[in-house]
């Protein structure tokens, strides 16, 4: 039996726009970027300098990372600067020490496939350079820190402690004891793509001194995550924030709720300090929400104001949104109503 032209017609249209529907429309067409990012497997570099050489090549490696070697140095690993009397002495200690080799196997065994990762940081990276023709690419330094900063940014580079991402299992989070056990729920390798994107957009766009109360805080931190958007647009939210299956799906199912607490609290618009770090700096939970709550819920629901904001101005490129800092506007533009 045909079907009738005008029902065929019709459910050609709506195929067309179920698809619109679902195209990510920050999914754009990298192939034609040249930029790429280059990864230096520094910590490789470091650990292959046989004993008898340590001084000479430790001081050709400086020669020619000269800016991450001394931000390795001197704020990662802190033992100061290679003109330093004792540094020499101080860094065949951390090559040689005990825990420190062990968590070298251990980091070598987890990320086996090195050319994995870098092939994520260079693709995150060809987004970004599709996005700001006119930025920099940065440098992208792999290393094992002795479980100091997770990642490290300066002017043009970037740096990721592999020896914080080695899974949530590992026995030397549970041994050390340094690291509440929220954290260390996203101490995987999964989350090193997500977090060198988070701590980019922070190091290239934060600007502190333009939020002065909680509602700036929030579409500032929105306006940050909308970049990591833009930087994975094949990666679940639940790993671009952070969050677990279950964190997510509550914010999501509360996010009404969340919502009108703030508004009838009037919370948007508090500028003490506390009042911000409670909704927007990392913690197992949320403050005066409930203890199902993740932490952060501040920084979710400035992620869907902003991500509401550009759905109403498609015009609107990332490189405006990331310059503007009109927060209020960005909220009354958004017409983010999640009632």
């Amino acid at each position: 039996m045909k079907r009738p032209k005008h029902l065929v017609f019709l459910l050609i249209m709506l195929i067309v726009v179920l698809s619109a529907c679902k195209r990510n429309p920050l999914k754009v067409d990298i192939s034609d970027i040249q930029s790429e990012a280059e990864i230096v497997p520094f910590g490789e570099l470091l650990f292959n300098i046989e004993e008898g050489d340590t001084l000479e090549a430790i001081a050709k490696l400086s020669n020619e990372y000269p800016d991450f070697f001394n931000l390795f140095t001197y704020r990662i690993i802190r033992i100061g600067g290679i003109g330093d009397q004792d540094f020499p002495e101080l860094m065949k200690t951390f090559l040689a020490d005990t825990l420190i080799q062990e968590v070298k196997v251990k980091t070598d065994s987890v990320f086996n496939n090195p050319k994995k990762l870098d092939k994520q940081l260079v693709k995150a990276f060809k987004y970004f350079a599709w996005h700001f023709p006119d930025k920099e690419i940065p440098t992208i330094y792999t290393y094992i820190s002795g479980f100091n900063q997770s990642i490290v940014t300066a002017e043009n580079l970037v740096g990721i402690s592999l020896d914080k991402y080695l899974g949530r299992d590992c026995k030397y989070y549970q041994q050390l004891n340094t690291t509440p056990q929220y954290k260390i729920q996203n101490m995987h390798k999964d989350r090193i793509v997500p977090e060198v994107a988070y701590a980019w957009a922070l190091t290239e766009f934060e600007d502190p001194n333009s939020a002065t109360n909680l509602l700036d805080h929030i579409v500032q931190k929105g306006k940050l995550m909308y970049l990591v958007d833009a930087m994975l647009p094949d990666t679940p939210d639940s790993l671009k924030i952070g969050y677990s299956t279950e964190q997510l799906n509550w914010c999501q199912m509360n996010e009404v709720p969340m919502w009108t607490y703030l508004i009838e609290h009037k919370m948007l618009y508090s500028n003490k300090r506390m009042d911000i770090v409670r909704y927007v700096n990392d913690a197992p939970t949320t403050s005066g929400f409930p203890l199902e709550s993740p932490g952060r819920t501040g920084v979710w629901i400035g992620w869907q104001i902003v991500r509401q904001y550009m759905k109403e101005h498609p015009e609107v490129t990332l490189e405006e949104l990331m310059n503007n800092k009109e927060y209020q506007q960005i909220l009354n533009e958004s017409e983010y109503d999640p009632g």
